[in-house]
């Protein structure tokens, strides 16, 4: 059997390597805040399990034993925390005083007012497992149409643990398996607490996946954003439009595209200087986003040019939204004063046709036809792409007229 101070020091042991890794994941990723919950909990839960080795030093007195029940039940609440952070829910302060405070009130009255093992148990256990239950809809449940395989190992290891601190409670109360006391221990308990060393571990573990699938997902996020003006970028435009491409191929309803350059842009970086142009287009592109419905992408695609994806619109609504943009820079332009520097686009707007297919380098040539035309008609305005319809059939007289015919075409 082992010894108590052997348990015990492994408990040390494990919580205070989790708790430097968690610490080298915070310090590494500030953003990351479930990290803090995390590593407060595996800190919080090594000093208990400290605090409980006191109790072979102190063999007649409780309160190691209490302080370390209070950490240990302090740990879980922390760790609920991070987790619900983790999942980008309130987390509430008040609840994990009050879970702690009862659980601290509960075990000192069955300590000192009315001495009771199986009591303490019951409060020890509700107190540990209340926070975990709380937790188990986040952990197991669906985020963004995905499961997360962290939270979802995460989930399988808190089941695990409350049916051990249920298993657990019944022997403290029915005194099966030789009961459980933290005063005594037998070769039955000494096998929990090592169960129970082998699950916070892969709790942890769990936790961990989370934080790398939660990262690993901020760099494709990344990758796909522009760094100036923080919306999609070339490659996150081409994504999209052939995920809109192959929906409307298969479903028949259109969409539209609007591509948008700056008028003199080249001109502003000259006079201006790179850190002014840069600027201009940060604001444009907040500018914009004021005129897009809910839905509707923003991307930059280099330069001063802009694309602007519009699902299930029609060329009309396309230079609906043309309109909006074009009438929010005007206004802009006409407020500028001192050394604001006035903002003109021009746009052009295209519709996806069946014959485009999946291949969105047709609709962006489309709209850079049109585009073309808004700047060749004076610029600071917009111009949609109208195919011209197919020509006519005509009698062949001749030879000559068929090679026109054919040239036309």
């Amino acid at each position: 059997m082992l010894s108590v101070p052997t348990l015990w020091t492994v408990f040390v042991i494990n919580f205070l390597a989790l708790g430097l890794i968690w610490a080298y994941v915070m310090r590494s990723y500030p953003s990351f805040e479930a990290a803090r919950f995390w590593t407060g909990s595996a800190f919080v839960a090594a000093a208990g399990a400290a605090m409980a080795m006191l109790r072979v030093t102190f063999l007649d007195s409780l309160v190691p034993l209490l302080f370390a029940g209070t950490a240990l039940i302090l740990a879980i609440c922390l760790a609920a925390m991070g987790i619900r952070k983790f999942f980008d829910q309130p987390v509430s302060w008040r609840l994990t005083v009050l879970v702690t405070g009862l659980g601290a009130a509960g075990l000192c009255f069955f300590t000192f007012v009315y001495d009771s093992v199986p009591a303490r148990m019951t409060v020890f256990t509700i107190a540990q497992a209340l926070p975990m239950v709380l937790s188990l809809k986040l952990l197991l449940g669906r985020h963004e149409g995905r499961v997360n395989p962290g939270a979802r190992l995460a989930g399988v290891v808190t089941i695990l643990i409350m049916a051990i601190f249920v298993a657990r409670w019944i022997g403290a109360v029915t005194s099966a398996g030789g009961g459980f006391s933290y005063m005594h221990f037998n070769p039955v308990q000494s096998v929990v607490i090592l169960v129970l060393v082998f699950l916070s571990m892969s709790l942890n573990f769990g936790f961990l996946l989370m934080a790398m699938d939660r990262l690993r997902n901020e760099v494709a996020d990344l990758a796909l954003l522009d760094d100036l003006t923080g919306v999609g970028n070339r490659r996150y435009l081409l994504q999209r439009l052939t995920e809109e491409c192959t929906r409307s191929e298969r479903s028949g309803q259109p969409f539209a595209l609007l591509v948008i350059d700056l008028d003199g842009f080249k001109g502003i970086n000259d006079t201006h200087g790179h850190a002014a142009g840069d600027a201009c287009l940060q604001h444009f592109t907040l500018m914009a986003q004021t005129r897009l419905r809910p839905g509707d992408m923003l991307a930059r695609t280099g330069g001063d040019e802009f694309c602007i994806v519009l699902p299930s619109s029609t060329l009309r609504e396309g230079a609906m939204i043309a309109r909006r943009v074009l009438e929010v820079c005007r206004v802009d332009a006409e407020q500028c004063a001192g050394n604001d520097i006035p903002i003109a686009v021009s746009i052009g707007v295209a519709q996806w046709a069946r014959e485009m297919g999946a291949y969105p380098d047709r609709l962006i040539a489309a709209a850079d036809h049109a585009l073309y035309d808004a700047k060749k008609a004076g610029r600071n305005g917009f111009a949609t792409y109208d195919p011209a319809p197919p020509l006519a059939p005509e009698p062949a007289t001749s030879g000559i007229a068929d090679i026109g015919l054919r040239q036309r075409a």
